[in-house]
């Protein structure tokens, strides 16, 4: 059995208030984690990136 792709629990993302245009951000930076797994630079400048991107849609917005 082999897997044609990875899912993504979309009513999680949803409720943080991403929209479908963010998705292509969202997939873009699993892709590129997948592509160079092996490159741990990468992967760090990435996590940072990933932190910035996710201010957008804080977890809980009401605690402000």
């Amino acid at each position: 059995f082999v897997t044609s792709g990875i899912r993504i629990g979309v009513p999680a993302v949803t409720t943080r208030g991403m929209k479908e245009e963010h998705m292509e951000t969202v997939v873009a930076m699993i892709d590129k984690v997948l592509v160079n797994v092996d490159d741990i630079n990468l992967i760090n400048s990435l996590r940072e990136d990933v932190k910035e991107f996710m201010k957008q849609f804080p977890l809980y917005p009401e605690l402000g």
